[in-house]
């Protein structure tokens, strides 16, 4: 039975080995180690990716910046002087403009640019025909006027004359005719008059006495017009010669003559020369007085007022200024003002250039960084805080408020230690952490 059992088993695996069912059996795949490393730093470089893209979005936008190209400056405290440091120039305190009252044609000229001249002095002659025509002809109108109101004047007075006759005439008639009827009456009482003569009478005074009504009427009515007429005449009269008065003064202002005491100046005429209706001859100045004209920032347009102090320091002494006038107009981001000095020093000329110092306020402690260009850029609304290893500065919404050409006052956000990045920020405006790098 051993032997059978064997005998088929031997049978069996030669049809396996002949069919090579035998021989099928699964190979399991072996991954490369070079592989495997590759996919371990590919997952390394993602995950630091990822910490870069965490440590990017929450520090905001990052930039190197070369520590060597910045200026860093300490916030300190100390104190805090108000003034800014102003340029200006001499211009003369009062300026008289000569100018041509009519235009004409250079005859004369008496002085010379830069003279001193006084009140009243003549300058130049000017000659204007069509001007002396014009006066003619307004003399020849003045005078008709004046004629015809003379006559009417004549002719109101004869006017008069004629009603006071008329009235005279009357008031005799009127008389005569009222004694005559009194006598008739009594006669006519006795009958040794008719009736018919009385009556006769009685109508010759209500006539007369009719008449005299109607010529006094006639007297006021002709008086009242003609005064009307007359005053009107007056009138006409009277603007004719204030025009007449005018053109003869234009006339006369053909010879310029200077207005006030003072240095003539900017006056360059020739003889010859057409001068224009209005046209600037030149100017008088005061040659003894002088003010100080200062352009400043718009940025101090609210905080200058009327009689602030300034200084300035001449041959070795200290002046004192005071502002007398502000020119609100701003132009190129700066205003101008006049400043008048308390005591007229000597030495000075028109047109110098000086250095002043405009006071703003008092001094006071405060919390200080030193002024630089970076407040150009950031309006004073924020800084870069440099941190205390001095590896990144960080951006800071900080509040400064009045500044000189030192230093900027500190209201808020800084602490007295701290350090700030006070150069320009032209490269990095948009930026919220620097990272200060040495190479």
């Amino acid at each position: 039975m051993t032997k059978i059992s064997s005998i088929r088993q031997t049978q069996q695996d030669s049809r396996n080995s002949i069919s090579g069912q035998g021989m099928d059996r699964r190979v399991a795949k072996k991954t490369p180690m070079s592989r495997k490393v590759m996919y371990g730093i590919a997952a390394v470089l993602v995950l630091l990716f990822v910490a870069w893209l965490v440590s990017t979005l929450l520090a905001g936008r990052t930039l190197s910046v070369n520590s060597e190209r910045i200026a860093v400056s300490d916030v300190t405290v100390g104190t805090f002087e108000d003034f800014i440091p102003l340029r200006g120039r001499l211009v003369p305190r009062s300026t008289v403009y000569l100018d041509a009252v009519e235009g004409g044609r250079v005859e004369e000229v008496l002085v010379e640019d830069g003279a001193i001249v006084e009140a009243g002095d003549p300058i130049v002659r000017l000659s204007n025909t069509n001007l002396q025509l014009e006066v003619l002809g307004r003399e020849a109108a003045v005078t008709e006027q004046l004629n015809f109101m003379r006559t009417l004047e004549l002719q109101l007075a004869q006017n008069r004359l004629a009603h006071k006759r008329n009235l005279v005439e009357i008031d005799y008639q009127i008389t005569r005719l009222t004694r005559s009827i009194e006598r008739q009456r009594e006669l006519a009482a006795k009958e040794l008059v008719s009736k018919s003569t009385l009556d006769e009478l009685q109508d010759e005074l209500t006539y007369y006495e009719n008449r005299r009504d109607v010529t006094l009427e006639s007297q006021s009515t002709d008086a009242r017009l003609q005064e009307e007429q007359l005053r009107q005449l007056r009138a006409a009269s009277t603007q004719l010669e204030t025009s007449l008065a005018l053109a003869r003064k234009n006339l006369d202002d053909l010879n310029v003559r200077a207005p006030v005491a003072g240095k003539l100046s900017g006056f360059d005429v020739e003889i010859g020369e057409s001068i224009e209706r209005g046209g600037r001859l030149g100017q008088i100045d005061d040659p003894d007085a002088y003010k100080v004209n200062s352009r400043i920032d718009e940025f101090y347009l609210g905080r200058v007022d009327i009689g602030q102090t300034a200084s300035v320091t001449h041959n070795g002494r200290e002046l004192e200024l005071e502002i007398a006038k502000i020119y609100p107009q701003v132009k190129e981001g700066q205003f101008e003002v006049d400043m008048t000095f308390e005591k007229e020093p000597e030495g000075l000329r028109r047109g110098q250039t000086i250095q002043l110092r405009l006071t703003l306020g008092d001094n006071s402690d405060a919390i200080l960084i030193p002024n630089g260009s970076f407040y150009q850029e950031t309006g004073g609304n924020w800084v870069f805080v440099v941190a205390p290893d001095g590896s990144e500065a960080i951006r800071r919404t900080v509040r400064l408020g009045r500044r000189n050409t030192d230093y900027i006052e500190v209201l808020d956000g800084l602490e007295p230690g701290e350090k700030v990045i006070t150069s320009p920020y032209t490269s990095f405006t948009g930026m919220d952490r620097l990272v200060l790098d040495a190479d």
